[in-house]
């Protein structure tokens, strides 16, 4: 089960979908073993790079048993849901699967501190015993949860074990919950995401890790394999080459796009297709990312990656 003390890097899966917008399940496959290959410690699906707000309860719960049934690592599921009833049946169905624990959002209707303690105190007791990740993602949610209401629904929570850390910027913000512990806090899991944008200096603030996506997912692995070792400097390195690419990436709206152009010229999903609707890439927008592509090799190269 996820608990406070987990660390590594959980890859944000994306879905595959086949040219006509259906499930691809030959491609969750491979993409489920390319991502383990490539050093992920755990897996999380059906996050809102994964577009769960366009599948079917029916399809959100297929994936989960497909990537279940093929992964040798913990899997958490999003399980994100306008109302606590959804949330707690996908809930009870990921963990009859064989998942690890879910991960939540905070909807964007909420606005003052007391509402979003009183969701999460909700969320507690909707989930029952079920582990549960607190996604801080105020870019794409618009809910702003400071450090002081986090500390609160970890103490008033127990089953809280993980913050996935998306503030931005909210390096002061892992600064700060980590100065709590020290102090007597409950300490959780801080894996960090925004496409591993800021992931060595989370790193060095404290974060265990990284729970997030990216076109070459290897990257985190890489980054905090060598960030282990106290060669920090061969991390900059490393995490250097990769920044162009993780740059492009980040393009709001247009992100998800990239990645999975990334993942399906790799072969690690068979297709790029986003489900509608969503935006697609021209033939100029491939070049660029063909190009960055190219430069990035050539650095990994050098660098003996």
């Amino acid at each position: 089960m996820l608990d406070e003390t987990t660390k590594g890097v959980f890859t944000i899966a994306v879905t595959p979908f086949l040219p006509d917008g259906s499930l691809d399940f030959d491609s969750i496959d491979s993409m489920t073993e390319a991502y383990i290959e490539k050093g992920a410690t755990g897996l999380t699906i059906l996050g809102m790079m994964g577009e769960a707000g366009k599948l079917t309860a029916d399809e959100s719960l297929a994936i989960v048993r497909r990537v279940v049934s093929h992964s040798t690592v913990p899997v958490v599921v999003g399980v994100s849901a306008a109302g606590f009833a959804a949330m707690s049946a996908l809930s009870d169905e990921a963990m009859s699967a064989g998942a690890t624990g879910v991960m939540v959002a905070p909807p964007s209707v909420l606005r003052t501190d007391a509402q979003i303690l009183s969701y999460y105190h909700n969320t507690a007791d909707a989930l029952g015993k079920v582990p549960f990740v607190l996604q801080d993602f105020p870019l794409a949610t618009g809910v702003q949860i400071s450090t002081s209401v986090i500390l609160k629904i970890v103490e008033d929570c127990p089953t809280c074990v993980m913050l996935k850390h998306e503030d931005w910027p909210g390096l002061e913000k892992i600064t700060a919950l980590r100065d709590a512990s020290d102090a007597g806090a409950r300490r959780i899991s801080i894996l960090c995401g925004n496409g591993g944008m800021y992931l060595l200096e989370e790193l060095l603030r404290g974060a265990d890790g990284a729970m997030t996506g990216f076109g070459y997912p290897e990257m985190m692995a890489q980054v905090l394999e060598t960030f282990l070792s106290d060669d920090l400097d061969r991390a900059r390195d490393i995490f250097d080459a990769y920044m162009p690419m993780i740059r492009y990436e980040a393009q709001p709206g247009m992100g998800l796009a990239i990645r999975k152009y990334s993942l399906a010229k790799r072969g690690i999903i068979a297709h790029s297709t986003l489900r509608k609707p969503g935006p697609g890439l021209t033939a100029t927008a491939m070049a660029e990312i063909d190009a960055l592509a190219s430069r990035q090799e050539k650095r990994l190269k050098v660098l003996g990656v």
